[in-house]
């Protein structure tokens, strides 16, 4: 490149610099845009998503499953008014795996890192399935001071394995055994078992998109979280919860059933409230989506 073309290169540069600099862009980061991880006390990373504005509602998600699954909330609560946070849960999604710190306590600890990072009050804490477990955890250990309201769909709570005091557990021999098939073969069994996620009316492609975002979480990660899940007690975590407490689960959830799970935590909440949506599955935030979002806004408004 001779001397002419070298002037009329930096002359080039210099000139997209400066008006990147006079750029709103680049003065300031676009509206909405926030540090992207909260740091866990064990310095594991939790990749979030902070969108809206107004009173916040935080949404913890399911078993293997990340944040994208709230997706369809998240879009009704922005427009309801709301400011939404997601998060992933460590090893899944966005977060990287640590290698350690998958049992309840410390994920339930993880949540408490996002209320208290984000510096959250007056929050509605939202958790499904496996997130419905952390939250309960969350509120017996760390206490509610940052929560309004709490709202649990289809929760894998309260007590999942069999004890002489918990005769609707099932035994811990059947849950290695599931955990077996997954070592065995993950893919398939996630496959071959979608479909009762879901309902006959849901799309082959929603049902497809649920299955890719399953087996993005890695099996020892989807091994650990399912022990914790299973060896989780929660039941005098339940009876410490303050606020008021909505449940919705379906009648035809075959993942967390109704008189085993919704029901019974329903039970033992004090100020617990249970709404069952006939022929919804464990998959309702998907497959009831208005439904849920509707009690989501309602519960958030109260």
């Amino acid at each position: 490149m001779n001397r002419r073309h070298l002037m009329h290169a930096a002359f080039a540069a210099g000139l997209a610099a400066d008006l990147a600099a006079r750029s709103p862009a680049a003065a300031s980061p676009p509206i909405g845009l926030r540090p992207p991880a909260i740091r866990a006390a064990d310095g594991a990373s939790l990749a979030y998503t902070d969108r809206g504005a107004g009173p916040p509602v935080v949404l913890v998600h399911a078993w293997a499953l990340h944040s994208k699954m709230w997706d369809r909330q998240v879009e009704a609560l922005n427009h309801a008014g709301f400011r939404t946070i997601t998060f992933d849960r460590r090893g899944h999604g966005r977060s990287p795996d640590p290698g350690r710190g998958y049992d309840i306590d410390t994920l339930a600890g993880d949540l408490a890192a996002v209320l208290d990072q984000l510096e959250l009050t007056g929050v509605t804490l939202v958790g499904h399935s496996m997130g419905g477990a952390e939250v309960i955890r969350y509120l017996g250990r760390h206490g509610g001071s940052r929560v309004k309201r709490v709202v649990l769909l289809a929760p894998a709570t309260p007590c999942l394995t069999l004890a002489h005091d918990n005769p609707a557990g099932l035994p811990a021999a059947a849950f290695e055994q599931l955990r077996g098939a997954w070592v065995a073969d993950f893919p398939k069994w996630v496959g071959d078992n979608a479909a009762p996620f879901y309902t006959p009316q849901t799309s082959p492609e929603m049902v497809a998109y649920g299955v890719r975002m399953m087996l993005e979480c890695p099996l020892p990660v989807a091994l650990a979280t399912s022990r914790a899940l299973t060896a989780a007690d929660l039941r005098a975590d339940c009876r410490r919860i303050a606020a008021p407490t909505l449940i919705v689960h379906g009648d035809a959830d075959q993942s967390a059933p109704l008189e085993m799970c919704g029901r019974t935590t329903a039970a033992l909440i004090p100020n617990a409230r249970l709404v069952v949506l006939p022929g919804a599955p464990h998959g309702l935030f998907t497959t009831y989506a208005e439904a849920v979002n509707q009690a989501l806004i309602e519960a958030a408004r109260a």
